[in-house]
């Protein structure tokens, strides 16, 4: 295995989630791929073509040349019609080309990331002609295909893998936003703490320093005479921080204790993905 060790748990985490993927959409028929998702205005079949879409990115495939139509309400943004090229140029594949486009890029990736011996460092393509490191592209990619692998999960009623490898990644990069969401986003008062206690499959008490200038930091200590503490499973937390539902609709399964108006503005802008 010619793999760096840093990029190691993003390989183990991908495989874990497409492999799980794989699994659950074989057996479909037709109807059930157009069952709808968490993922706003998008069904079965267009997560899959999602992640295949991901993949075929990081294998460094063309683009494919697509004019998207006009009424699609979900996009509203370059970024989100950026995603929607891969998506909506396979909506009219049946289940069998799906899986099996699903099956080659599986085959193709595994050879890729066997062959891979580049440093994290290493410089390589993103969305919307941006550029990150090759660390940082498998672990956002590692997460995202966690994250739709959920999606499905939730569509088919088939729950699992909410502690699985890309499960932990999954933690790390939306507890990495809580900075932001809370000092900037939240305008959480100056000189105050902010405690988030998660419960679950994966279990998190995690702080939110905010000083003296305004910025935020993620700390694993507790704090004394928080401004404000939310407590929720994991699940709620993950479906919150990537915007699979709103916090009306979950409010019976968070608990806000201190600065509710603080508790709010925080949930409403809790939503990190586009």
């Amino acid at each position: 295995m010619s793999l760096h060790p840093t990029l190691q748990p993003y390989a183990d985490a991908w495989t874990h989630s497409i492999e799980a993927i794989s699994e659950l959409v074989l057996p479909l028929v037709e109807g059930e791929w157009n069952r709808r998702t968490p993922c706003p205005g998008w069904s079965v079949r267009d997560v899959v073509s999602h992640v295949i879409g991901l993949d075929c990115e990081m294998l460094g495939d063309p683009r494919p040349i697509h004019s998207l139509p006009r009424d699609l309400f979900h996009v509203t943004n370059d970024h989100q019609r950026y995603m929607e090229m891969q998506v909506d140029v396979r909506r009219h594949h049946t289940a069998p080309e799906m899986t099996s486009e699903l099956e080659y890029v599986i085959i193709r990736r595994n050879r890729q990331l066997r062959n891979e011996s580049r440093d994290p460092g290493t410089k390589v393509r993103g969305p919307l002609s941006t550029e990150l490191t090759l660390e940082e592209s498998m672990r956002s990619h590692a997460f995202n295909v966690w994250v739709h692998e959920q999606d499905l999960r939730t569509a088919l009623g088939r729950p699992g893998n909410l502690d699985s490898p890309g499960a932990h990644i999954a933690r790390d990069v939306l507890l990495e936003e809580l900075p932001r969401i809370v000092a900037e986003d939240a305008s959480a008062p100056r000189s105050s703490a902010i405690v988030f206690d998660v419960h679950g499959p994966i279990e998190f008490l995690r702080t939110i320093r905010v000083d003296i200038q305004g910025r935020g930091t993620l700390e694993t200590v507790p704090a004394l005479g928080p401004a404000a503490t939310l407590t929720l499973d994991w699940e709620t937390y993950v479906r919150l921080a990537c915007g699979r539902t709103t916090p009306e609709a979950v409010a019976d399964r968070v608990k806000a204790e201190g600065d509710l108006e603080l508790t709010a503005a925080i949930l409403r802008n809790f939503s990190v993905t586009q």
